[in-house]
């Protein structure tokens, strides 16, 4: 009886393979070590066998902004006459505090003379130092059809900088107020950490081929604030930091999405809850990169 042959494939000791990523140590025209990628498509076409995909320490590095429908004219009306009770948008002015995103509650949280009155300026932000960096712990998707069309949801931190460029501070208390600072910061920043979970509708244009795939999620994200704090630095008093929530918004909802192609991916997410739980109603936003896991 003949016995039969099994051939083993193995790579040679200049191949290295990492999951799907195999990688061959050479020589180019000049002699010198070179490095050349290839996709092992049997090992992506072994992972379609599994409809549950799971990827480790996602990271995201972007920046972030908001979108802001304070009601600044209406502020600058209450704090030109705090007691009258004239009218405002056919409404009398109330002369009490209010806790909403009405002008009277944009007039509690941050107050101002009627001769220096607020306005949006006041709270623009260093985009290029305002800083969004999320880590997801985990993020699976769910085959729904022909790996085509996936669920795809996560769980992680999300820690957002909002870097100032003027001088206002936040003041914590019942209520916790800002003020227009007497001081110039070098740096004057809001930092807010979140846990949150993405939920996501992904279609993938080449399962097979990842390293081809044009892939795009689009779908909700809910989160809770887990801590916050300010952090200035002037010549005048150094370094100073605070935590408190500063009337942040314990609650966070939005909008989020992903496009990419290949080993690219850009990630926006938009928050439907203003970033504050009253006065200023700012709708933060954040773009960036994402950096696939393992």
């Amino acid at each position: 009886m003949r016995k039969r042959q099994i051939k083993l494939h193995r790579h040679p000791p200049d191949t290295i393979q990492i999951k799907g990523l195999i990688i061959i140590k050479g020589k180019n025209d000049k002699g010198r070590t070179s490095y050349k990628f290839y996709n092992d498509t049997a090992y992506a076409r072994q992972k379609l066998k599994k409809n549950l995909q799971t990827k480790w320490f996602v990271f995201d590095l972007g920046f972030n902004n908001y979108i802001d429908h304070s009601d600044y004219n209406g502020a600058s009306f209450i704090n030109y006459y705090p007691n009258n009770s004239a009218y405002y948008n056919g409404a009398p002015a109330p002369v009490s505090k209010s806790y909403d995103y009405s002008a009277v509650g944009l007039a509690t949280f941050a107050p101002r003379d009627a001769s220096a009155p607020l306005t949006p300026s006041e709270f623009k932000l260093i985009t290029g130092k305002s800083i969004n960096f999320n880590i997801w712990l985990f993020q699976q998707r769910l085959n729904i059809t022909k790996h085509k069309l996936n669920l795809l949801y996560a769980l992680g931190l999300e820690m957002n900088n909002y870097r100032y460029a003027r001088s206002i501070t936040y003041l914590p208390g019942y209520p916790t107020q800002i003020i227009r600072d007497s001081v110039e910061f070098s740096k004057n920043k809001l930092f807010a950490e979140y846990i949150s979970i993405p939920v996501m509708l992904n279609f993938n244009s080449n399962p097979a081929r990842p390293s081809r795939a044009f892939q795009a999620s689009f779908g909700v994200s809910g989160g809770y604030l887990l801590k916050s704090r300010t952090k200035q630095v002037s010549e005048e008093r150094g370094k100073v930091r605070k935590t408190d929530d500063f009337n942040l918004n314990k609650w966070r909802f939005g909008l989020t999405s992903e496009l990419g192609y290949g080993p690219v991916k850009l990630y926006a997410n938009f928050a439907l809850t203003a970033l504050h739980d009253y006065g200023l109603q700012q709708y933060p936003f954040s773009i960036g990169i994402r950096l696939n896991g393992f």
